[in-house]
């Protein structure tokens, strides 16, 4: 493929990609913390339409074990993975804003109406008008959460979402020197 970047990693071993207390089957082994964190630096740092690969170098007796021909499948089993966690990391953090966002109207609701209660009700009118805007101010901070989530909190998510999903699409080649 042409203008395809290539992450290369280096090991001695191929027990060195995954981690060592996972005892689930080979395909479905999380990978080591320092592997995960420099494929998903390097292919951060890439432009989203840049194809890549991910070559890992290994000794020749690696290489020939019967589990080297399914590193490629394990990477894309566990970043797929990385990537369901994230699509339901999102799902909750919509439903927070939607049940924040409930509770905020209502809070914004209330404090409007007792805003111009105490608008009336309070004879002097510096204190009537410092209650007034007191809860007006109440009422939008309560908005404040959903808000956020809705306008900014849900970006990071879906953009690691769609990394791993990149990653998890990469090809993987075993080279040995």
């Amino acid at each position: 493929m042409p203008n395809t970047v290539e992450i290369a990693i280096r090991v001695k071993t191929i027990n060195q990609i995954f981690n060592s207390f996972d005892p689930s089957p080979f395909r479905e082994k999380d990978l080591d913390e320092d592997v995960e964190e420099f494929l998903v630096g390097w292919a951060r740092e890439l432009p989203p339409a840049t194809p890549f690969r991910i070559v890992v170098h290994l000794p020749a007796e690696e290489a020939t074990k019967p589990e080297a021909a399914d590193i490629g499948a394990a990477f894309a089993h566990y970043f797929r993975y990385r990537a369901q966690v994230s699509a339901r990391e999102l799902r909750e953090l919509l439903r927070i804003g939607w049940r924040s966002l409930i509770i905020g109207i209502l809070v914004l609701i209330i404090c409007l109406t007792a805003s111009q209660v105490a608008a009336r009700t309070i004879v002097n009118t510096t204190a009537a008008r410092v209650v007034e805007e007191s809860l007006i101010i109440v009422g939008w901070v309560a908005n404040w959460r959903p808000i956020e989530i809705y306008l900014y909190d849900w970006w990071p998510i879906v953009r690691r979402m769609r990394l791993y999903r990149r990653i998890a699409a990469a090809h993987v080649r075993v080279r040995t020197p």
